[in-house]
């Protein structure tokens, strides 16, 4: 039987689903990291990124910190934090660490996905006498949803690949089977809790690209597919890049 059939036999034993170790205890674990720390990274980013999108004021300061986050080690991050803060917060350094890596992806969504409109539109909101917030709320939010949700995308899906790391100090998750797998040279369990995380990884992918399909607005989904079919992609090709990167 080779690796991957004893993986995928590891992965449908009944005993697996049992217990404190169980399977979907694990998953549980792996996404209450994931998804709280998404969120604490948009409840800082998106409020910064719209605010340097809509003033042009920071820009290149955001820039250089999200160049130099996302050029962090993870599990470097993890340990240092660790350190810092002590052995006895792992929790909180582990959150914080997910937050960081977070944060570069959904500020770039952000303050890009607002840059990323027509200037002509949002003169033509102030020549109808919007105020700068109705600006805001109403023009420049709902057109820079696409990257916005590209960002939190792409964030999503590091952290939840770096979550794994987060069995290293402790804290359980899908990881904690690699690290006893490894110990125990137990390879089978090490390769079905990693199919385990690629499946997550991929579901999760799957559920903001439906998610950004269904919360763009209708006008704002038929605008960009009118521009791919009658201009040069060039300029918002460079922005989902920067979004996604």
């Amino acid at each position: 039987m080779n690796l991957f059939a004893e993986a995928i036999a590891w992965l449908t034993d009944p005993d697996q689903y049992a217990g404190p170790s169980a399977i979907p205890i694990r998953i549980g674990e792996h996404l209450f990291y994931t998804f709280l720390s998404v969120l604490i990274a948009a409840v800082i980013a998106i409020p910064l990124g719209y605010f340097i999108g809509h003033t042009g004021k920071g820009r290149e300061i955001a820039i250089g910190i999200s160049g130099a986050a996302r050029a962090l080690p993870s599990f470097g991050l993890i340990l240092l934090l660790v350190l810092l803060i002590g052995v006895t917060q792992k929790p909180l350094a582990a959150f914080i660490a997910f937050v960081l890596l977070g944060i570069p992806s959904i500020l770039a969504g952000a303050y890009s996905g607002l840059e990323a409109i027509d200037r002509r539109v949002i003169d033509s909101a102030r020549a109808v006498g919007m105020t700068e917030w109705q600006i805001l709320w109403k023009v420049e939010i709902p057109l820079g949803l696409p990257l916005l949700i590209g960002g939190i995308r792409s964030a999503a899906l590091q952290i939840v690949a770096t979550v794994t790391l987060a069995a290293y100090i402790g804290l359980g998750g899908l990881g904690l089977y690699i690290i006893k797998g490894l110990a125990l040279r137990q390879f089978d369990q090490m390769l079905g809790a990693a199919l385990v995380v690629v499946a997550l990884a991929l579901i999760i992918d799957g559920l903001f690209a439906l998610l950004q399909r269904i919360i763009v607005p209708r006008g704002v989904a038929a605008g960009r597919t009118s521009d791919t079919r009658t201009r040069s992609t060039r300029p918002r090709a460079g922005a989902e890049i920067s979004a996604n990167q």
